[in-house]
């Protein structure tokens, strides 16, 4: 009995170890949502595209990203800033894309990341 207990109360805290699947679950007492999982997604952009990217901008890009259920976690971007490196939490790659898509955001590959390797 104390052994299921503890498999139970493993569960419903969501209980992850190092370099297994990392998938989070966001969930209010009255909404389950969609188990939550990482992406990479590469973008190539034009010479200067990302010259207007401000604090509204990132706003209204994040209000329609969340309205499909993704969220931006951050960016990463080549010195010219023609490529960006972009990790997402979303319950599926195609809500990622359908993000992108409501947000006029090129794709040139979505790569699911569920594994957390740390250098120590």
């Amino acid at each position: 009995m104390k052994i299921i207990a503890s498999l139970l109360m493993c569960l419903l805290i969501g209980a992850t170890f190092a370099g297994e699947p990392a998938v989070h679950q966001h969930a209010s007492p009255t909404t389950a949502r969609a188990p939550m999982h990482r992406y990479l997604v590469e973008r190539t952009f034009p010479a200067g595209a990302l010259a207007g990217l401000d604090a509204a901008t990132k706003a209204k890009v994040n209000a329609r990203n969340a309205s499909v259920g993704v969220r931006w976690l951050e960016s990463y971007a080549t010195a010219d800033k023609t490529r960006t490196f972009c990790i997402y939490e979303g319950p599926s790659e195609r809500a990622v894309r359908q993000a992108a898509a409501l947000n006029h955001l090129p794709v040139d590959r979505v790569i699911e990341i569920p594994v957390t390797l740390l250098p120590k």
